[in-house]
């Protein structure tokens, strides 16, 4: 018992030296990157998989992309999520699938015939393999992780225990923000995304994966602690996390974070009987005070500018044009692409070329209008699968706590980072999970 006590504590201390080391020595970062899925799949290859440590394997590196390629160390953009897509298959020979999962694999055909569009364009100096991996291994990887996933039954502590590894990896993002830049107050000079506060990296994808840290310690802290100490641990990195995170000046992946806690406490609120909604009322206050505490303290150290931010203004307090960041001539121009290509679209990664003729080349950041202007109606029907898949099962699955929360964090990602990192694709796929709620029998005195 003691032993458990002491190892949570002590993973929280380590993940941050590993920042301390790679800050320090970057080149440790390509060895971290090459460590990590050789010995996931030693321990996978050694428990068979038993307990579905495929889970926890993936769940990790999905809490590393992000410092990994701030840091140099993937060893391309699709590393992390070629990786994923490799354990779930290697998942699927110990463990099997469930047929029913038979939808994602029709979602997965439906991907076909834009492969095919872009085989064949003439007239663009293009890499096919290159923008074909780009744009389509997100949702591959969405895919094969839902097949994986599929009405998988688990415990909640499991899936607790696989939130946690992903969390460890983003204690190491937010350690290392801090170290690139201590001083938030001396690089804060406008309204827009900052890359110092960054790490140098996309703020938007930094913010995104710490907006998920931001639910993960949350969910710790109020249904995993199981100590005063571990509490204050757990109250300390969600307010760690979430400063780091709200100084990147990137809203997207901070706002998707409230809304998934948001979301998980309306739930809450309807599951807890009795004295429980009364337990449950003083969660909301101290949540409440501790989000005004949180936005204040942000809100001194950027000398109000974040408040600008968050209210689509300039520095100087004038509103801004683009409530988007300027993305919404990409999406108007792939609604377009759609309504002239409505059949089979333009071919994946054919967006990008189009609009490089009107002078944009910027890719797209919204998953959903990506689909319907290069897929067509493959496309419509894709995102029908996705859509509505995990609400049906969610019916007969309630005991699945953070199914609507994982499922909003892939909706809201998707519509302002695309699926640029493998977090939107496994955390979707984790709604899918069968999951119940097993409450431990009471502790006898030889236990304690």
């Amino acid at each position: 018992m003691k032993n458990t006590k002491l190892l949570y504590p002590l993973l929280v201390i380590i993940h941050a030296c590993i920042a301390l080391a790679i800050f320090v020595l970057p080149i440790l970062s390509k060895l971290y990157a090459f460590i990590i899925p050789a010995f996931g799949l030693y321990y996978i290859i050694k428990t068979k998989n038993k307990n579905n440590e495929v889970l926890l394997v993936c769940a990790y590196l999905v809490g590393i992309e992000v410092f990994l390629r701030m840091t140099g160390g993937n060893f391309n953009n699709e590393y992390v999520k070629f990786s994923l897509i490799f354990f779930m298959f290697v998942g699927m020979i110990y463990s099997s699938f469930s047929p029913a999962s038979f939808i994602y694999w029709f979602f997965l055909i439906l991907l076909v015939p834009s492969i095919l569009i872009t085989s064949t364009a003439v007239g663009y100096d293009i890499d096919v393999k290159k923008m074909l991996f780009f744009n389509l291994s997100g949702p591959v990887c969405l895919g094969i992780c839902s097949i994986y996933m599929y009405s998988r039954r688990i415990e909640l502590s499991q899936l607790q225990n696989t939130l946690s590894m992903m969390g460890l990896p983003i204690v190491t993002t937010t350690v290392y923000l801090f170290l690139y830049n201590p001083s938030v107050k001396d690089v804060v000079r406008s309204t827009g995304s900052n890359f110092e506060t960054s790490g140098g990296f996309g703020p938007n994808q930094v913010a995104t994966v710490l907006g998920l840290g931001i639910f993960i310690f949350f969910t710790q802290l109020i249904l995993f602690s199981k100590s005063i100490k571990e509490m204050a641990l757990n109250g300390f990195l969600l307010v760690f996390i979430s400063y780091r995170g709200i100084v990147t000046f990137s809203r997207g992946g901070i706002i998707t974070g409230v809304v998934m806690i948001l979301c998980l406490l309306v739930f809450l609120y309807f599951f807890t009987k009795g004295k429980g909604k009364a337990k449950f009322g003083l969660v909301l206050i101290l949540t409440g005070l501790m989000g005004i505490a949180i936005w204040t303290y942000s809100s001194i150290q950027t000398s109000g500018l974040i408040e600008k931010r968050y209210a689509n203004k300039d520095a100087l307090g004038r509103e801004k044009k683009s409530v988007l960041s300027g993305r919404e001539g990409i999406m108007d121009s792939e609604i377009k692409l759609f309504l002239d290509n409505p059949i089979l679209g333009v071919g994946a990664g054919m967006g990008k070329e189009i609009r490089k003729e009107s002078g944009t080349v910027i890719a797209s950041h919204n998953e959903i209008t990506r689909m319907l202007a290069e897929h067509g109606m493959f496309g419509v029907l894709g995102l029908l699968i996705l859509l509505i898949t995990p609400l049906i099962f969610f019916i007969n699955n309630r005991q699945h706590l953070y199914c609507i929360s994982f499922y909003l964090f892939w909706l809201l990602t998707i519509n302002h980072a695309a699926m640029r990192i493998a977090a939107p694709a496994f955390v979707y796929a984790l709604s899918l999970l069968s999951v119940r709620i097993v409450f431990p029998e009471k502790a006898t005195k030889s236990d304690s």
